[in-house]
């Protein structure tokens, strides 16, 4: 199980972000047992944060994150920058800068903000840095807007397409 925290920012200007119900999300559903259960914080300048350490299941090169995971940690991050908003949306487009190795288990911190919105289109950017502050990866997405209610539609239209 990961270990999710507030962020090293002063615990008292960080607001826990609710994710509503219980859900099976790979990143942050509570109730994912293999999953990343990651915890996103907002502060007072509408930035979610994310202090974590990643266990060693989640090894790409050795003693490292996999670049699989760091692409879902920045993805999380970018969501959730939307999430606080109350805007529910969907990945587009993602471009993931690789800048250094992650480790594992070893605290990092995960940032993401909201950009701009253009229509359902969502511009979103996040960042991964060690404890000391030393960047490690980047990302900025395109998120389109859905509406929520959609959704089980959604699922169910994929389960019938198998």
């Amino acid at each position: 199980m990961t270990e999710s925290k507030p962020s090293r920012k002063s615990a008292a200007n960080l607001q826990p972000l609710s994710h509503g119900a219980l859900h099976n999300c790979f990143g942050c559903g509570e109730v994912n047992r293999s999953g990343l259960r990651l915890k996103f914080f907002v502060d007072e300048h509408q930035q979610v944060h994310c202090r974590v350490r990643i266990p060693r299941r989640f090894q790409g090169p050795p003693g490292h994150v996999h670049g699989g995971i760091i692409a879902t940690l920045l993805d999380e991050a970018m969501s959730k920058a939307n999430r606080q908003f109350e805007v529910v949306a969907m990945t587009r487009q993602m471009e993931v800068e690789y800048l250094k190795p992650v480790p594992l288990s070893t605290p990092i911190h995960i940032t993401g903000r909201h950009l701009s919105a253009n229509g359902r289109k969502h511009h979103c950017e996040a960042e991964i840095t060690s404890d000391d502050g030393i960047s490690l990866a980047r990302g900025r997405a395109i998120f389109i807007a859905v509406n929520p209610a959609m959704l089980p539609a959604l699922l169910k239209e994929s389960r019938l397409s198998r």
